[in-house]
């Protein structure tokens, strides 16, 4: 607590005074702030860490740190890949990460209204209980929270048939940089009074303002049993091909996703066991609702007409098990950095292509995932340094300006946040990086919210 009376008229003892022992000064906590799951580390230590319990919490955090423009980040399980929640000096570090309510679920609406910092799978698990579940389903959904997963758009392996975070997020609770709240959006299913400001907040990695709480769409649980098929190719030219003539078939699997060679290699290793259908380029799609048996027995012969060796099965979690371990498989054998491009699904082997031929230009192996559903890929780099290396950075230059001349993006779920916003004005151009910019400074005038994310006017000429 605060030992001397002028210590109240620093930011550090305003927010002592305001928020008590939620205030964090010891070095541990200070530690665990400068970094997240992308690599990235801060060369300094924040101010503090602030572990906010409700809305008001924040609400007196922001108002502080209006008053004296101070930098303030958010922070949910500090699980991101893009470096948009880690503190350096001078800024307050928000946890909300004991902001973990679920205040209702309603199954009459079939949506729940949790705090920020709900675990994604106690989400999920609760909403089991009662007939219903959270669709977005993103690889970290055991420690990610739902801010998290609202911040930056996250996906998932169920993304192909339910679309991302975006798709199930109605009405948020959001403490603006002047620390006045808005509640943004619907509890309804439908409306369209004003601009779509909750679309807005969502994908904007704090940014533009703190979401608090969140009302979120859930799906009745369905009974039908699931069918999972397993499929192998030779080479990666003849998975694409399979991925996109089964798109233009009109097939819908719930589950899509390629596992590449070197990265189907890593994980068999990694699990001391192979899948039957394992090794070289792999495929995994798995079919549920009425129609589940039969859309699988379709995809099964367009893949065998194409030269694939296909297996099929009842419920197949192991498979979905053996692409969940992607990180840690990879994680043995060193540090990683997780890529996330995206582009047109038409794309995706070209895609796939250019990435073995920066392996080729570069002297470097990438093993890649993807989100074949939906064309967004996760090339990976494996390097021993406290820091990516130079090389590599260029291995990834070279990677996003390839996705971008495909008409893709630099980034399909994970956001931009420090590692990719040097890249971001070749993406947008300057017109609009400059509308985006000036949306970004009438939401947060000081900058306030977490500056140099995302955003970095030295780029501009």
């Amino acid at each position: 607590m605060i030992s001397k009376p002028e210590e109240v008229n620093t930011v550090l003892g305003q927010l002592i005074q305001a928020l008590g022992a939620s205030v964090l000064t010891d070095e541990a906590s200070l530690v665990e702030a400068r970094s997240d799951r992308s690599g990235k580390t801060s060369d300094s230590s924040p101010l503090c860490v602030v572990e906010a319990r409700d809305t008001q919490d924040v609400v007196a955090v922001m108002k502080i740190a209006n008053r004296s423009q101070t930098p303030v980040v958010v922070r949910g399980g500090g699980s991101g890949l893009a470096g948009g929640a880690i503190g350096s000096a001078g800024e307050i570090v928000l946890s909300l990460a004991r902001m973990n309510k679920i205040i209702e679920i309603s199954t009459e609406n079939r949506w729940a209204r949790v705090q920020s910092g709900v675990i994604n799978q106690d989400l999920n698990l609760a909403a089991q209980e009662l007939g219903l579940w959270f669709a977005p389903d993103p690889a970290s959904r055991i420690w990610s929270t739902v801010g998290g997963n609202i911040a930056t758009n996250a996906g998932g392996l169920l993304c192909a048939k339910y679309g991302v975070t975006r798709e199930a997020v109605r009405q948020l609770t959001v403490v603006m940089a002047d620390g006045e709240v808005l509640r943004l959006g619907h509890e309804t299913v439908k409306g369209v009074t004003g601009f779509d400001l909750v679309g807005l907040l969502v994908g904007s990695e704090g940014t533009l303002g703190v979401i608090t709480e969140a009302i979120v769409a859930l799906k009745p649980i369905d009974t039908y049993p699931v069918w999972t098929l397993s499929a192998s190719a030779n080479n990666i030219e003849d998975a694409a091909n399979a991925i996109q003539a089964t798109i233009k078939h009109g097939y819908q699997p719930s589950v899509f996703e390629l596992i590449d060679e070197p990265c189907s290699r890593y994980i068999a290793e990694f699990l001391e066991k192979t899948p039957a259908s394992s090794g070289g380029n792999m495929l995994i799609a798995q079919t549920d609702g009425a129609g589940a048996e039969a859309l699988a027995a379709q995809i099964a012969e367009l893949w065998k007409s194409l030269g694939l060796q296909v297996q099929i099965e009842h419920d197949g979690e192991d498979l979905l098990s053996f692409r969940r371990a992607m990180l840690p498989a990879l994680n043995a054998h060193g540090r990683v950095l997780i890529e996330d491009v995206a582009v047109p699904i038409s794309q995706l082997g070209e895609m796939l292509l250019a990435i073995r031929r920066i392996e080729k230009e570069f002297g470097l192996e990438i093993p890649t995932v993807a989100h074949a559903g939906d064309g967004n890929l996760h090339p990976n780099f494996i390097y021993s340094e406290e820091e990516v290396p130079e090389n590599i950075w260029n291995a990834a230059d070279a990677l996003f300006r390839s996705a971008m001349s495909l008409g893709g993006t630099l980034t399909g779920e994970h956001g931009v946040g420090l590692l990719k916003r040097q890249w971001l004005i070749d993406e947008l151009g300057e017109a609009q990086w400059n509308l985006q910019w000036g949306i970004k400074k009438l939401f947060d005038p000081k900058n306030i919210l977490n500056p140099g994310k995302v955003f970095d006017p030295t780029n501009l000429n």
